[in-house]
């Protein structure tokens, strides 16, 4: 793949100082009172918690408690990567996924191998995959009567253990990263209940060769509550395809629920739905699986282009995508610096870049770019240095519109909906056991915007969030002494530290 960067971008941000009727006030260490409280309810000490609140053009923060600390962000660490993927790739940046060959093309048989090369792809979903098969079959391919190959050099997740994290192998969100990350490398499970008939089917999809679904479960009366407790699940796999079993009741009132599940390793995913899709489509395959490269003298049947890493920004930060984190956090380093992409050179050219930005963040830990780890730190203040930066960046209108709006979308749809916030903060959360962190922009009701990032590291952090909701609202009612001041000449100030 070749790259097609834009130059790295170097921000250098202009303060401007403002005359002010009162001495420039420092910034208050001490947390607000209504923050506090909440903090105490909650039995959560104030020294395992961050928070750091500026805003936007001002030259010192309005509050910074703790700010230097180092703290495990989770989720809101996705803010560093994905901020620094668009600065460093462009916006308009895209992946490419091809497919080779370097047998002849007889009428519509290929009488040779067909060679699938990742580039990394975030967002290759089925129906993704599925243009790109139908593309091969417009181009006159039907029978393939060699292997299926592919070339995953671009990245190179190590020895990713899935259940390492949490226990939790079959978890959607632990699968790791690869160069073909098909559809996230999950299957879903549709139970859908049959009123009339009194039975539930048990879909799935994508379609697969590799994977064998089989269902005894039985249509039950009741409320829906843990509708999942009912049931039971048999996941196996012996390598090359999966066996999933269901059995147990499922409550009528319900209606049609999905279930995620992870079952097999990256190319056995690949092969079945390959297979599977290819034959949907007319194809004939009859050929087995195998890995390497792309053969010198093959030559180039087509190239599928993914959405612009805009979009992808947005998915990743909108819904906390961790699988399409660490895929962003690879590729940069793959792209950069060449394949294959590795987290320890990607944590390189990151720390490089904000380096270069004149940001300094010895307390910096970054494990693979998503926040699903125990090992990632930063601190609030250096957090919410990046902010600033962010938001006098050229990809500033990209990157904001990538964060949840508080009441109305992502991970902030159902939160504060009836709240004066509501609609005025674009803010990514981000949780784990014994971690609860938010960070990004609040618009107060005064017009002034505001870079804030809040931390919680502590046993009791899960509840946290009414603090975290009352330092947001804090900051959007603003304090009295920082209201706009109308001056004999007619201009407006403020007391406020500018």
């Amino acid at each position: 793949m070749m790259a097609r960067l834009n130059p790295p971008f170097r921000v250098f941000i202009a303060v401007a100082l403002f005359a002010c009727l009162a001495p420039a006030a420092s910034a208050s260490s001490s947390v607000p009172a209504p923050v506090a409280r909440a903090l105490a309810a909650a039995a959560i000490p104030v020294d395992h918690v961050a928070i750091w609140v500026q805003e936007t053009g001002a030259s010192r923060p309005r509050l910074a408690h703790n700010a230097s600390a180092s703290m495990n962000p989770a989720s809101v660490i996705k803010l560093l990567t994905t901020y620094a993927a668009l600065e460093l790739l462009g916006p308009s940046y895209s992946w490419k996924t091809e497919a080779w060959t370097a047998a002849p093309l007889i009428g519509d048989v290929l009488s040779g191998d067909l060679v699938l090369r990742g580039g990394g792809d975030p967002k290759l979903t089925v129906e993704n995959f599925w243009l790109l098969l139908r593309a091969l079959r417009a181009r006159g391919l039907r029978e393939i009567r060699g292997d299926l190959v592919l070339d995953r050099h671009w990245i190179d997740g190590g020895d990713h253990d899935p259940g390492r994290f949490d226990g939790q192998p079959n978890q959607p969100y632990n699968v790791g990263p690869d160069a073909l990350l098909l559809n996230f490398k999950a299957f879903r499970f549709f139970f859908v209940p049959d009123l009339d008939k009194r039975t539930v089917s048990v879909l799935s999809e994508p379609p697969s060769a590799a994977l064998n679904v089989s269902s005894d479960v039985q249509l039950a009366e009741g409320l829906c509550e843990d509708w999942r407790a009912g049931l039971r699940a048999d996941f196996s796999n012996n390598g090359h395809s999966a066996q999933a079993s269901f059995s147990g009741a499922f409550p009528a009132a319900c209606g049609e629920r999905v279930w995620n599940v992870a079952l097999l390793a990256h190319p056995a995913y690949v092969f079945g739905v390959f297979k599977r899709l290819w034959e949907e489509l007319g194809g004939v395959f009859t050929g087995a699986l195998r890995e390497g490269p792309v053969p010198v003298g093959s030559r180039l049947l087509y190239t599928h282009q993914s959405p612009t890493l805009a979009e992808v920004v947005r998915d990743i930060n909108k819904f906390s995508n961790n699988v399409m984190a660490r895929q962003l956090f690879l590729g940069i380093s793959a792209e950069l610096a060449g394949p294959p992409g590795r987290s320890e050179r990607s944590a390189a050219v990151v720390k490089g870049w904000a380096e270069q930005k004149g940001i300094k963040m010895p307390e910096l830990i970054l494990d693979n770019g998503s926040g699903l780890s125990r090992d990632e730190r930063i601190s609030a203040a250096n957090l919410g240095r990046l902010l600033l930066s962010a938001y006098a960046s050229p990809v500033m209108p990209e990157f904001m519109a990538s964060l949840p709006l508080v009441a109305y979308d992502g991970t902030m749809r159902r939160r504060m909906k009836s709240d004066s916030v509501a609609g005025r903060a674009h803010i990514k959360t981000g949780s784990l056991a014994g971690v609860r962190t938010l960070a990004g922009y609040v618009l107060d009701r005064h017009g002034r915007r505001h870079a804030v990032v809040f931390f919680i590291n502590h046993a009791g952090a899960v509840a946290g969030q009414p603090a975290q909701d009352a330092l947001l609202r804090w900051v959007y009612e603003g304090d009295e002494e920082c209201l706009p001041t109308p001056t004999r000449s007619g201009r407006r100030t403020s007391a406020c530290a500018h």
